[in-house]
């Protein structure tokens, strides 16, 4: 059975991070993380009233970003 992380340490394979340790890893502010989950561009998951945000959807984002900024085709 995979145990799922759920903590803010950046440099461990988390799966799942919170607002602020996506902040961390993307160097972004708290009103812009919330700007692209409300805007759709950052995914998130839910678990009861917990918000994550899941390492794949950073992952995501930072190639939607590069793909905007025409960085990859």
């Amino acid at each position: 059975m995979a145990t799922v992380v759920d903590r803010d340490q950046p440099g461990e394979s988390l799966l799942l991070y919170r607002v602020e340790g996506a902040m961390e890893v993307l160097n972004l502010s708290r009103t812009v993380i919330y700007e692209q989950i409300r805007a759709g561009r950052l995914r998130t998951v839910h678990q009861g009233r917990a918000c994550r945000i899941p390492a794949s959807a950073l992952r995501e984002y930072v190639a939607l970003l590069e793909r905007e900024a025409g960085g990859v085709r």
